[in-house]
């Protein structure tokens, strides 16, 4: 086979990248090593920046969206069981961030590529990425039992933080950078109205972090802190929802609407960065090449922030013959994920409880969600990086 494009993986950043280089021309080809059933009952993040719903219509899937998802203005901080709404929107000049599922958003993704005719294939297995470091990269993969080879001028590596595409690359070539913190979030997913439909919750309490969000008006999603050697199995549904009471203001714990869970897990939480994201004709993007920690929602955006870059970069290569998009492609997203994974920490060490926040450093963390929430110019701060730097923020 030959195509101009291979995408590992078909997840949201593989997918709309395909269907970003369709509408502009570019052929290109779909490998994913799960089923697509599979693809689809992965549960991920809902907050969308406005850089992201742009893209979705510029893509053309983005009318379920403006239908269905729930336009966000505000956020709020709980802390010393007080609760302190941030005005998002009147701090950014109106920007807004809109919650919806992200099951929902590959779902559409999906559709649009079976309508089109794109060639997608599922179940790919023991996929292999070859001579990416010159002129005629190849990847081969095995289905129903055959081996079968794809010829392409470049390979787009999405295929997530375990996939293949980064693991291909010499070790010599690449370096990373990890933080893992020392606890999980435990999350559940319920069929039950949101304790807030205008605002993402974050809660501080002495217990740990808590935070209320929604996928809808009717699908909400909760999580609270939790230490590493935790078991799901010891979380029954009813001691979860006693918790995420006590670690949230009275007011809210008692409009809290709770019913059984349909999906519930624990996920580890870390940073991580590799440089750079372009090796020769392979580029990496989207959990391929950096992971923030959930608190500050920028996971799925900063995907398509890397894919706006990458497919802006294709599209210059065939229709305008230059190379400048992919020779910056690599220092251009890695500026944005740098400023992201900044605040992710940022929020995340200001909102939980570590092993040593107690005395001294309790009373520091006390005394910046005091002055977040008092300063202007803090709220503000917090504000502009949760609704999302604009693409050329900070270029030259």
């Amino acid at each position: 086979m030959r195509t101009q494009v291979a995408i590992i993986g078909a997840g949201p950043s593989g997918l709309l990248l395909g269907q970003l280089l369709h509408k502009a021309g570019i052929d290109n080809i779909v490998l994913e090593r799960q089923t697509g059933d599979y693809v689809l009952g992965r549960i991920r993040a809902g907050i969308l920046e406005q850089v992201t719903v742009d893209l979705l219509d510029e893509a053309g899937v983005g009318r379920r969206l403006h239908a269905e998802g729930t336009v966000h203005h505000s956020i709020e901080l709980v802390f010393n069981r007080t609760r302190h709404p941030i005005d998002v929107s009147g701090l950014t000049g109106g920007k807004v961030v809109t919650a919806s599922g992200q099951t929902e958003m590959t779902r559409d993704l999906m559709d649009a590529r079976a309508a089109a005719g794109l060639a997608t294939v599922y179940e790919a297995a023991n996929v292999s990425l070859h001579d990416f470091d010159g002129a005629r990269p190849r990847v081969r993969y095995e289905k129903d039992g055959r081996t079968h080879e794809i010829e392409c001028d470049f390979i787009a590596g999405c295929d997530g933080f375990h996939g293949i595409s980064r693991q291909s690359v010499p070790a010599g070539a690449i370096r990373e950078y990890e933080k893992v913190y020392p606890f999980g979030w435990l999350g559940v997913l319920s069929d039950t109205p949101p304790v807030s439909p205008h605002a993402i919750v974050y809660g501080n309490s002495d217990r740990g972090f808590s935070l209320c969000s929604m996928r809808s008006l009717t699908r909400s999603r909760y999580y609270v802190q939790v230490p590493l050697t935790d078991q799901v199995e010891a979380w029954s549904d009813e001691r979860f929802w006693d918790e995420l009471r006590l670690r949230l203001d009275p007011e809210m714990a008692s409009r809290v609407i709770t019913g059984p869970t349909i999906e519930k897990s624990i996920a580890p939480l870390r940073s991580f960065v590799a440089e750079p994201m372009r090796f020769g004709r392979m580029f990496l993007a989207g959990d391929a090449a950096h992971i923030v920690p959930p608190t500050g929602a920028k996971g799925l955006n900063l995907a398509a922030s890397d894919v706006k870059y990458l497919s802006g970069a294709f599209i210059e290569y065939y229709r305008d013959k230059t190379s400048a998009g992919i020779d910056t492609y690599s220092e251009r997203c890695l500026r944005r994920v740098w400023k992201a994974e900044r605040f992710s920490w940022w929020l995340t060490s200001l909102m939980h409880r570590f092993p040593d926040t107690a005395g001294f450093g309790q009373k520091i963390q006390e005394a910046e969600l005091d002055y977040v929430v008092n300063s202007v110019s803090m709220s503000r701060s917090l504000a502009e990086n949760y609704v999302g730097l604009p693409l050329n923020f900070g270029e030259r």
